[in-house]
């Protein structure tokens, strides 16, 4: 869930903004998982806006502070949400570790990388949550280390029912800064988006896996 509307449709604006996101019902994308997709997501850009970049690091920082008190250690989730986790680490004054997606096969073959100590009380950062999976998979080896996870806070959410199960079966909190649906307002409000394109973006949204572009 959102944190509150003010910030969801801040967060749509600034990433809109800076095309982080992209909305295009007319000419979809392709994702990776072969899924045709009237929407993109590259939170990662937000590391280049200097001004954006301290919007994200201080709301996402001052949430979690007001929602779960201090942690001892901020978690950032690989690769996407390494800068902003750091940043928020550092905003919080915090340790800062991050989560690769297996244990490497060489070295220390650690899949938690840097300094972390059982029982410490851990929010986890992510950029994007689509379908979960890989942002559970964080918090499992988490969990290895035997920490405390308080919850998990991300950037944007595709607000996908899958996603919603997913946590839930975890028994992991989810915040995020912004979601679909306020994107889709936020967007209809400044005219970036006419009303049928929004009716399209609703549709995909509702069955992304089986939604045709024609």
């Amino acid at each position: 869930m959102i944190f509150n509307k003010e910030t969801a449709k801040k967060t749509a604006e600034v990433l809109l903004q800076i095309n982080a996101i992209k909305l295009q019902p007319d000419e979809p994308f392709t994702w990776a998982s072969g899924w045709k997709s009237p929407i993109y997501c590259d939170n990662r850009i937000v590391l280049s806006f200097p001004m954006i970049r301290n919007y994200i690091r201080e709301t996402m920082a001052k949430h979690i502070e007001d929602y779960y008190g201090k942690p001892d250690v901020i978690a950032g989730v690989a690769t996407g949400a390494i800068g902003i986790g750091a940043l928020v680490a550092d905003y919080l004054n915090l340790p800062f570790v991050y989560v690769r997606p297996e244990a490497k096969k060489h070295g220390r073959k650690n899949q938690v990388e840097g300094h972390i100590e059982k029982g410490q009380n851990v929010v986890v950062v992510e950029d994007l949550i689509s379908t979960g999976k890989s942002s559970l998979n964080a918090v499992a080896a988490l969990k290895e280390a035997e920490v405390n996870i308080k919850g998990m806070v991300a950037i944007f959410s595709y607000g996908f029912d899958v996603a919603t199960k997913n946590f839930e079966d975890a028994n992991i909190e989810l915040h995020t800064l912004g979601n679909y649906t306020n994107l889709l307002e936020q967007a209809l409000d400044t005219n970036y988006i006419t009303e049928q394109q929004q009716d399209i973006l609703a549709q995909w949204n509702a069955n992304p896996s089986e939604w045709n572009a024609n």
